[in-house]
């Protein structure tokens, strides 16, 4: 998914639970949008998302193919 279409969709999530992402690879990472990294020096954008057991998961905006809210 392309940078800007990845942030677009992520911003209004931001914080909100129950978020899915689909990778390029069939991962489904869903719980709570916690970071969103959008441009910094040497670093490629990225997300993290906290899983409902704790753990953190961080995703580069390269790898999304979708995002799913359901909390709609």
């Amino acid at each position: 998914m392309e940078v800007t279409k990845a942030l677009a969709a992520l911003q209004p999530l931001y914080g909100k639970d129950n978020v899915e992402i689909v990778t390029e690879t069939g991962a489904r990472v869903r719980g709570v949008v916690r970071s969103l990294k959008q441009t910094q020096a040497l670093t490629r954008p990225s997300v993290k998302i906290e899983r409902p057991d704790g753990e953190v998961v961080k995703i580069h905006f390269s790898a999304i193919t979708e995002i799913i809210d359901h909390n709609r």
